[in-house]
C-alpha cells in the first residue's frame, strides 16, 4: 500500500487539481482498488518523512549538460576564491522591487495571549525599485531606492557606488546577473563619454549564469533586508529609504559578512549533471 500511495504522490493530480491533497490522494486510493477504506490522517502519517505532494517549493532550475552555463558559473567561483583587496574589492549586486502599501485600518497589537492582527484590506500605492551592493569580505552593504530600474537607473547606481562609496579603488570587480539592463552601453546613454569610459574602465564585469541567479551573494543580502526590514506594509517610498538606511547602518556597523563556502570542486561534485564532459 504504502508504494501505491508513494507512486500516486509523484503522479500528475486530477484534470482540474493542481496538486495532490491528502483527502484527494485517500479517495484515489479507494477509486483505483489499492485498499479497500483508508482516510487522509493514514495518508498523512504514511507520508510524513517521504513526501509532502501539497507543497511546492519554488527554485530555479539551471539546464543540465550546458557547457556556456559551467564556464560562467566557475568564473564567478574563482572570483570568489580572491582574497580580500581594498584596492579592487569584490561587490556583488543585485536589485529587488517592494510594492507600496497602505493600511485602511489600524492594526491590533499583539497581546499576551493573541497575535497581532492586521486588516486583509489595504492600498496599493506603487512599486518602487531597490538596488544593493554588497562587499562580502568587508561587511559592507549599500541601498539605493529608485522609481524604476532601467538602463540609466541602473548607470547611475553603479556611478554612485564608484564615486562615492569605492573613490580609492584602483578597480572594482562586480558580479552581477545577466540582465538586458546590466550592460555596457547604458553608461554612454546615460552620461558624456568620456564619464561612460572613466567608469567602464573602473570596473570588471562577471555575470552569474542564466538560471544562476543563487551565485550571486546580494541575493543573500536582499533576503535578509527583506525578512528583517521590509517584511511589514510600507506605504511611502520615503519611508522605505529611513527603514533601509538604518537596516544597513547597523549591519555595516556590525561588519556582517558572508563566508561562500561552494567552490568549483564541490560544483563538479554536486552539480555533475550540468557539466557535459563529466
Amino acid at each position: 500500500m504504502e508504494a501505491h500511495l508513494i507512486a500516486l504522490s509523484c503522479s500528475n493530480p486530477p484534470t482540474g487539481y493542481g496538486k495532490w491533497s491528502l483527502r484527494l490522494l485517500a479517495d484515489k486510493m479507494i477509486e483505483l482498488n489499492y485498499v479497500e477504506d483508508i482516510s487522509y490522517e493514514t495518508v498523512r502519517r504514511i507520508l510524513k518523512n517521504e513526501l509532502k505532494p501539497w507543497k511546492v517549493k519554488e527554485w530555479v532550475i539551471p539546464p543540465e549538460s550546458n557547457g556556456q552555463f559551467v564556464a560562467d558559473m566557475e568564473k564567478v567561483l574563482e572570483v570568489y576564491k580572491r582574497p580580500y583587496d581594498r584596492y579592487n574589492p569584490v561587490i556583488c549586486m543585485d536589485e529587488t522591487s517592494k510594492q507600496l502599501i497602505r493600511e485602511t485600518r489600524i492594526g491590533i497589537p499583539m497581546k499576551k495571549g493573541q497575535d497581532a492582527r492586521i486588516d486583509y484590506e489595504y492600498f496599493r500605492h506603487g512599486v518602487c525599485n531597490i538596488f544593493m551592493a554588497s562587499e562580502p569580505l568587508a561587511g559592507k552593504r549599500f541601498a539605493e531606492v529608485t522609481d524604476l530600474k532601467t538602463k540609466k537607473d541602473w548607470a547611475k547606481f553603479i556611478k554612485d557606488l564608484i564615486d562615492t562609496y569605492y573613490p580609492r579603488s584602483k578597480r572594482i570587480t562586480l558580479v552581477l546577473d545577466n540582465y538586458s539592463t546590466h550592460c555596457t552601453g547604458a553608461f554612454y546613454e546615460t552620461f558624456k563619454p568620456n564619464i561612460a569610459k572613466r567608469l567602464l574602465d573602473k570596473i570588471e564585469l562577471i555575470f552569474t549564469p542564466k538560471h544562476g541567479s543563487w551565485l550571486n551573494m546580494a541575493e543573500i543580502e536582499l533576503n535578509v533586508m527583506n525578512k528583517q526590514c521590509l517584511n511589514r506594509h510600507i506605504d511611502s517610498r520615503e519611508q522605505i529609504e529611513i527603514e533601509i538606511e538604518a537596516w544597513q547602518n547597523q549591519r555595516n556597523n556590525k561588519k556582517n559578512k558572508i563566508n561562500w563556502q561552494f567552490t568549483d570542486k564541490d560544483a563538479r561534485i554536486k552539480l555533475k549533471k550540468l557539466y557535459p564532459s563529466i
